[in-house]
């Protein structure tokens, strides 16, 4: 099915197979295509042959050469120009949202700062840190990267490298990582649980664990790359396909810049780590939407977990809303229309659009970029 126009009054149905390269997650576990892609993914790759416009060059084919099936990250909503989410007949969400931007996404502008991921590690991910907006060493394409977590998956003991240890400034971190040692050491460890969400402001060092899958929203201003740098890498070498290989090289690092953007007197404490973490606990029974950035201060983005089953409201929030499913059923239901998402899709719901959600044993992010984030 193809639109002419961009549906303002309607879901847009997003290809779930946007998956990157190995290469580039060599952390990737499988949980994304054998759990919550399972039963979209497959059928994915023939949406190709309908396309009315250039399908999107990845597909479930693209996965780990050894394990046939291991892929670190799924990009679910957004406009970032290297992996850019598609409509299921080929164009880019980039390119519907030009056709009728008030319609898609409100009074945002012309295009959404809005960047949700998948994410799935095996092993953890490196040690790493995001610039601010304002940052003057960022390039015209360069953006901050605010994000969140909400963690669906958790192996015994996993947890995330979250903030500075009591003793950590920037002379040690420095002297750790020039001397090779474990940098993990100078990073508060935080054990998690399915249902725990967490907000990162600029200046927040961190690494995702072995263990964990997330869903990842983010704030990545249009048109730009959101700027990771790295302190450190675990020491791990890896060869051209992402593979481990002690005689491979090395992940770049940008161990100057992560210093330099470290909030030193912020990141630790458990007043701070309670200010940005929200034990939301297991999904409701009954049909519940739950405002998770309601329960801490971060402007940068809104993200509300729904679950259960039942009937919701949609709410009228201005802006282009992701909708995740990760479990279960959710019908968005409007004037002539009813459309149903499945575990492992993700829906751009336009700023225009008003309605009602149908859950059936559901489980699901909505996220958004928050008026008070522009």
């Amino acid at each position: 099915m193809s639109y002419i126009l961009a549906p303002r009054n309607r879901p847009l149905r997003l290809r779930p197979d946007n998956f990157t390269p190995p290469s580039r997650t060599p952390w990737g576990g499988t949980r994304i295509v054998e759990r919550y892609k399972s039963s979209v993914a497959a059928g994915a790759a023939g949406l190709a042959s309908t396309a009315t416009t250039a399908p999107t060059t990845t597909n479930p084919a693209t996965v780990h050469p050894a394990t046939g099936t291991q892929v670190g990250e799924s990009w679910e909503l957004g406009v970032e120009p290297d992996f850019p989410s598609r409509l299921v007949d080929g164009r880019t969400l980039a390119e519907v949202i030009a056709e009728d931007p008030e319609g898609l996404v409100g009074d945002e502008g012309e295009s959404t700062a809005l960047l949700v991921k998948l994410l799935d590690a095996a092993e953890p991910l490196s040690v790493q840190i995001h610039p601010a907006d304002d940052d003057p060493a960022l390039a015209p394409d360069e953006s901050g990267k605010p994000e969140s977590w909400y963690v669906l998956d958790a192996d015994p003991g996993a947890g995330l490298y979250l903030g500075l240890a009591d003793d950590a400034d920037e002379p040690t971190m420095r002297a750790a990582i020039e001397g090779g040692d474990d940098v993990s050491k100078l990073l508060r460890f935080v054990p998690v649980a399915p249902g725990d969400f967490f907000v990162l402001e600029a200046g927040t060092p961190h690494a995702i664990g072995a263990g964990l899958t997330l869903v990842e929203p983010q704030r990545v201003m249009p048109g730009r790359r959101g700027l990771t740098y790295r302190y450190w890498d675990w020491n791990r070498r890896y060869d051209a396909s992402g593979k481990a290989d002690p005689t491979g090289s090395p992940r770049a690092l940008h161990v100057d810049r992560a210093l330099a953007v470290t909030a030193w007197d912020r990141c630790r404490g458990d007043a701070w780590l309670d200010s940005i973490r929200v034990r939301a606990g297991a999904p409701s029974r009954d049909a519940q939407w739950d405002e998770l950035t309601a329960k801490v201060r971060f402007p940068w983005l809104g993200v509300a977990r729904v679950s259960g089953t039942g009937e919701l409201a949609l709410p009228e929030l201005g802006r282009l809303r992701a909708l995740t499913v990760v479990d279960g059923t959710i019908t968005v239901e409007g004037e002539g229309f009813a459309e149903t998402f499945v575990r492992g899709e993700t829906a751009a719901l336009p700023a225009a659009l008003a309605g009602r959600l149908k859950l059936e044993r559901a489980h699901a992010l909505v996220s958004w970029i928050p008026r008070s984030s522009s």
